[in-house]
Order: structure tokens, then sequence, then C-alpha cells
């Protein structure tokens, strides 16, 4: 890899915050950046949905929050109420969120780089869906009181690191 590749937070925070007011934001509730840390009864990690990046630069793009935020977004996108939300809508939503943002982080990369279908985890460890990769950047953000959290995970390994780097 020749290119050295950097994901700020403050780009991943730019780029999600378009995709919320352009897809979540109806009543004028905006996504807050840099939150606390969440709660114990509020999982940031109950459920992700990613879309892996390969090419000339390899790794994730995930999109994680809590299974309540996740019906929110089912039911903004989807346009039907909270309850009705089925976990395949959650899927179909969250995993959207994850290609719009994923695209977006993909136009700041060297080229040419493609990306997967999104996939949906539901609460496993990072290091469980993601063993080799590591945080390139990672927003820690709030909506509707509940965690978002936006992580590019590097997914190239440490000699392509290295080459990029020289």
């Amino acid at each position: 890899m020749s290119d050295q590749v950097h994901i700020s937070v403050e780009d991943l925070f730019e780029i999600t915050q378009q995709v919320w007011e352009s897809f979540l934001n109806p009543t004028g509730d905006p996504l807050v950046g840099q939150l606390h840390p969440p709660t114990s009864t509020t999982r940031a990690d109950e459920v992700s949905a990613a879309v892996a990046v390969t090419g000339v630069w390899r790794g994730h793009v995930v999109v994680s929050c809590s299974m309540a935020a996740a019906r929110k977004i089912a039911a903004l996108l989807l346009e039907m109420p909270i309850p009705e939300v089925s976990e395949s809508d959650v899927a179909d939503a969250l995993g959207e969120l994850a290609n719009i943002i994923g695209g977006n982080v993909k136009g700041l990369l060297p080229g040419p780089c493609a990306l997967s279908l999104p996939y949906l985890v539901v609460a496993a460890s990072e290091h469980v869906r993601w063993p080799s990769a590591t945080v390139e950047s990672r927003l820690l953000a709030d909506w509707h009181d509940e965690p978002i959290v936006v992580t590019v995970l590097n997914g190239c390994s440490d000699e392509q690191k290295r080459a990029g780097a020289a």
C-alpha cells in the first residue's frame, strides 16, 4: 500500500452527521459527538452492522448501537411505528446506514476499493468479529439519549501498514 491513510474522528463525525441529518432527523434531534461512556444499562454494542472494504485499503466500517436505538433507526428509515419493527427491519436499516457511511468513508481512501454487502452482528465482542483489525477511528455519539458508535477498522497486515508508512 503506497498511500498512508488516516480517517480522523472529525472526518467520521462529519460523514455520520450528514447521514443522520439526511435520513434520521425529521424531529430536529441531532447526532451529538463525543458521548460519555455508555451506561451499564444501555450498551452501544448490542447490535452492529458493518461493511467490509477491500482493495488497496482493507478494513471495516461498523455502526453499533443499543437495540433500542436500532429499532428507532429502523422505524424512521422505514416509516413505521416502533412496535411493528422486526429483527429483519433492524438488519435492513442498520445495514443501510453502515453502507451509506461506509461509502462516504471509501471516498476518503486510496482506490480502487469496494464495499461488501452489509452484515449484522448481534451482541458479540469486537475481538470475535474482527480479530486482526485495529481501530483507525472511532466516533462516540449520542442520539435520542442512546449511544451510537461508528468505527473504522484497519484490516491491513502489519507488513502492509509498514509499507504504507515507508
